[in-house]
């Protein structure tokens, strides 16, 4: 059998293919693609490497992998991998197609692809089911991270968006701090992970801060009609929010 590897993080890309060896080796992975854009020219141009099974990531580097199918047609079954939130995740359980949440474990992946090997003997229904699929999740809600991998000593662990506390940034470098006053670092700009994180749960106070709800503890009124957020912990500067953005987070603070 082979298959196809769509996974914008190297870690997760190798660590999904050390699992897959250990289960099945007669799985053989023929491409590993980190992109929309070269995931649309492997599939147009590799027709002689036609796969029977595609591992994909949701969110890629360049925006959701759904866009992918907007430029070519994949006939064969499609194993989503996710960090999204729960509600995302039952649109797959209801049009038949899996989804391994992240971080992937051996169990998980195991079930997949007994999953996989059922659907085959109606090698018809994936079509459909992918197209039923993409289209419930375009006209749902958006899905947010649920999860970052981040680095600690010498491993990359999962940290789980519900522990943040507030995520910053000092001289261009990204910290998240978690409830327990733990601090990690993150890849991503803080406009990009404004864009990941759930906008009910985290608030972009100004451009050194986002600030998840969980951590105000309440709010200052300033001079020249400013606030200042006072969280449940300590933070290394005071947080302001300016007087444009002061209406904002009261709304968002008594949705």
């Amino acid at each position: 059998m082979r298959a196809v590897i769509i996974e914008d993080e190297n870690f997760a890309s190798q660590a999904l293919q050390a699992l897959i060896r250990e289960i099945d080796t007669s799985i053989e992975i023929i491409a590993t693609l980190q992109t929309i854009e070269e995931s649309v020219q492997w599939f147009k141009f590799s027709n002689s490497l036609i796969p029977d099974l595609v591992f994909m990531d949701i969110h890629l580097a360049d925006g959701p992998s759904f866009a992918i199918f907007d430029e070519v047609k994949i006939t064969c079954p499609i194993i989503f991998t996710t960090a999204y939130d729960e509600y995302a995740l039952k649109a797959f359980e209801v049009n038949s197609i899996d989804y391994l949440l992240k971080p992937i474990s051996r169990e998980n992946l195991e079930r997949a692809l007994v999953k996989y090997k059922n659907l085959i003997t109606n090698p018809d229904s994936h079509v459909e089911l992918i197209n039923t699929l993409v289209a419930s999740l375009k006209k749902g809600e958006r899905s947010y991270k649920s999860y970052f991998l981040v680095p600690e000593r010498d491993k990359l662990i999962p940290l789980a968006t519900v522990d943040i506390a507030y995520i910053y940034i000092d001289v261009k470098v990204v910290r998240a701090v978690t409830f327990s006053n733990k601090t990690y670092y993150l890849d991503q700009t803080l406009d990009e992970l404004a864009s990941l994180l759930n906008p009910d749960d985290f608030f972009r106070a100004n451009r050194q801060y986002i600030i998840s709800r969980k951590a105000v503890n309440d709010l200052s009124i300033w001079f020249g009609g400013k606030m200042i957020v006072n969280l449940t912990l300590s933070v290394p500067e005071r947080i302001t929010i300016s007087k444009l953005r002061a209406k904002d987070i009261k709304q968002w603070m008594s949705a």
